[in-house]
């Protein structure tokens, strides 16, 4: 069987929806003999350009021209989005005829052009719902708009009025499809995505990650991945900086994202020497620079339940480390954290309770290691092998009907 996905992001893109989209189609190949087309665009950051077509791991790729701009502007973003899409229903036509269109949401209006290459050849269509919109658009604070707002909802409505299946991340999203969208409640199937439990083990503190910066005896608090939008990081910062004097306590952001800057900025304007900022890891190291943490941080800024879901908690979750949940009650993490028992609970943007759970978790290192025992344990639920099967299943439902 053929499967079409339609997304911007693939391979080598670093980012989260990349990443899992990239491996959800090579093991569709690998472990379930599918034939996988991916039409996506150039990767808006790379030492080198990829080619416009290739085969990598079974899975053929084709990447459509369009800009490579700095996506941390509203310009940017536009443009990216636009080329890209115009260029994506061109590709979709030329790509054979598939058994299944799988279109996610990146950009949000790639929907459509999987809409009409799945009517064009006749086939269902499948909309794996990554991010809502026009809720995900708060993050965009450089434009707001009420016209583009209910172009995107009309969008939607659209697209899950027509989807064969929908796919949501989880049952918060699950619930905003159906209330906000009107989506089909039948259609839709809730498939969390995942961390490979293989590749990513446990890993001790005392590794060469940990030592190469000095945090083997430290107590460390680690958020690794996207440093953007959606997290409300200003929390985590003035937490350092009411734990400025606690010197065995650091504050550790692995990743890159649009406020980084802003955030180191500010961390060396107070000179909290106790906020460490490195670069992405690659990931042979994902597994070190997570055993480097004594506690992993999930955050969501209020309003993005159901909207958003980090995916950088199925990784926490495989490293054997527990988390502070900076999130709301209602949500896919913590339902995660509440029925596990991985980690506690605060609200969103506190950073007086985030300080305090640092101060309490640092001196009760045995409640610490439990939450990781039991962390590592529901990870497996959430195993990329366990994940891509039910991406398998539905498929192949869905091409059969």
């Amino acid at each position: 069987m053929h499967v079409c996905f339609f997304n911007r992001s693939y391979w080598p893109d670093v980012g989260a929806t990349g990443q899992l989209l990239t491996e959800l189609a090579e093991d569709l190949v690998r472990a379930h003999g599918w034939e996988v087309t991916v039409v996506t665009g150039y990767p808006l950051r790379a030492e080198s350009r990829p080619p416009a077509r290739e085969r990598r791991n079974g899975v053929s790729i084709l990447r459509c021209v369009g800009t490579t701009l700095d996506p941390r502007g509203f310009a940017g973003r536009a443009a990216n989005y636009v080329t890209y899409f115009a260029s994506a229903i061109v590709a979709g036509f030329g790509v054979g005829k598939p058994d299944v269109v799988v279109a996610m949401t990146d950009p949000p209006i790639i929907g459509l052009a999987g809409l009409a290459v799945s009517t064009w050849n006749g086939v269902p269509f499948v909309f794996l719902c990554e991010d809502v919109f026009p809720e995900v658009g708060v993050l965009v604070e450089d434009f707001q708009s009420g016209t583009v707002n209910a172009a995107l909802t009309a969008v939607n409505r659209l697209l899950v009025r027509h989807a064969a299946a929908i796919i949501a991340l989880g049952d918060t999203m699950k619930r905003r499809l159906v209330a906000g969208k009107g989506a089909d409640p039948g259609k839709i199937s809730v498939i969390h995505n995942w961390a490979d439990c293989e590749a990513i083990q446990p890993a001790p503190r005392d590794n060469r990650f940990a030592r190469t910066y000095q945090l083997v005896d430290r107590f460390v608090v680690l958020h690794a991945g996207n440093i953007g939008l959606s997290q409300n990081l200003d929390m985590v910062v003035s937490a350092a900086a009411t734990l400025r004097d606690r010197k065995d306590i650091a504050f550790v952001f692995v990743g890159d994202g649009a406020t980084r800057a802003a955030l180191q900025e500010r961390a060396a304007a107070e000179r909290l020497d106790n906020v460490l900022f490195l670069p992405y890891q690659p990931r042979e190291a994902m597994a070190e620079s997570y055993g480097t943490a004594d506690i992993a941080l999930v955050s969501l800024r209020r309003g993005l339940a159901g909207v958003i879901v980090p995916s950088k908690m199925y990784t926490v979750l495989a490293s054997g480390r527990g988390c502070i949940a900076a999130v709301e009650d209602d949500c896919e993490v913590a339902d995660i954290v509440r029925n596990s028992q991985c980690g506690v609970l605060i609200e969103p943007g506190d950073a007086a309770a985030l300080a305090a759970r640092v101060v309490e978790l640092e001196a009760d290192r045995a409640r610490v290691a439990d939450m990781g025992a039991r962390a590592r344990t529901a990870a497996l639920q959430f195993d990329r092998r366990r994940q891509v099967a039910s991406y398998d299943a539905l498929l192949r439902r869905v091409a059969r009907c």
